[in-house]
């Protein structure tokens, strides 16, 4: 995905949608308006986030990757996110900058691995194993945003 090209047409379609362009229109427009441009939104949100743009693709092709019903997940994945959580732990109790950057270093080779293994599953059509990824991806953002969460406790 090409990030700037993604970044210019959302500019171009908020300016031609912003309900400020139409504050003197009748409420009709006005209202047009303001769902349009929370639909360009919605999609801009969606389509700049690598998770979210492999959840929808997944989404058009008819498969639910069952994020609430379906915990299964390779023994050896949940081994590492099991580990990964007591480090986290054991660096924020340590108050160990060190240990945490390390652990999100990790984290962010791991995403990236997966973000790799999802582009080619979808591109084979291989539905099944892309839900299964988006499921791991859905994992470990939710670790980042513990590890974030952690950096802005130690920060304090």
């Amino acid at each position: 995905m090409d990030l700037a090209a993604l970044e210019a047409r959302y500019r171009e379609l908020q300016r031609e949608v912003h309900p400020d362009r139409f504050a003197a229109a009748p409420p009709a427009e006005q209202r047009v308006s303001m769902q349009l441009a929370t639909r360009v939104n919605e999609a801009y949100q969606t389509l700049k986030s690598p998770i979210a743009r492999a959840g929808y693709l997944l989404e058009l092709q008819g498969v639910d990757p069952e994020f609430e019903t379906n915990t299964a997940m390779p023994p050896e994945f949940l081994a590492e996110q099991m580990e990964r959580r007591e480090r986290l732990e054991a660096a924020v109790v340590a108050g160990d900058w060190e240990r945490l950057i390390a652990l999100s270093s990790d984290l962010h080779l791991e995403l990236n691995a997966l973000l790799a293994r999802i582009e080619k599953q979808l591109e084979a059509r291989d539905w099944s194993n892309a839900a299964l990824t988006l499921r791991q991806l859905k994992f470990l953002e939710k670790l980042g945003e513990e590890i974030g969460a952690a950096e802005e406790r130690m920060e304090s």
